[in-house]
């Protein structure tokens, strides 16, 4: 790309994200505080119940993800979306997760917008935070 081009996506980045960083502001701008306490609340229940569903057996067996990840190591949310050998393609975390659930588990996976789904994902992510995101790596 030349020195004309560069100037020119340098200043169309620029002029986006003043204008998007003034949108973001207004929008900030209409919650509350309790606005935010309820989706922290909310937020909190859902990595809870992800915690429990995580120690439970999810299958037609008694195998549970804490099993082969105690308290979620080995799981690096922060590295998805990433090749899966065992799947033969990228994959998302939710994917892996269903992996888990029809191989070790035996049991049927969960559409990706199941509620139990969301609170393993929350669950897992959280007990990795602070871990640098890391998309595709190995």
């Amino acid at each position: 790309m030349n020195y004309k081009h560069t100037r020119f996506f340098l200043s169309l980045t620029l002029g986006l994200g003043l204008g998007l960083a003034g949108s973001a502001s207004a929008q900030a701008d209409e919650f509350t505080n309790a606005d935010l306490e309820q989706w922290q609340q909310d937020f909190t229940w859902t990595v809870k119940k992800g915690d429990r569903l995580f120690h439970s057996p999810l299958g037609s067996n008694t195998v549970s993800c804490d099993q082969c990840h105690p308290n979620a190591a080995n799981t690096h949310p922060e590295t998805y979306p990433k090749f899966q050998k065992q799947l033969g393609r990228v994959a998302t975390l939710g994917d892996m997760i269903n992996w888990c659930i029809q191989n070790p588990a035996q049991g049927k996976p969960m559409a990706l917008d199941d509620p139990r789904m969301i609170a393993l994902e929350a669950y897992i992510t959280y007990e990795r935070r602070g871990v640098p995101l890391a998309p595709g790596k190995h």
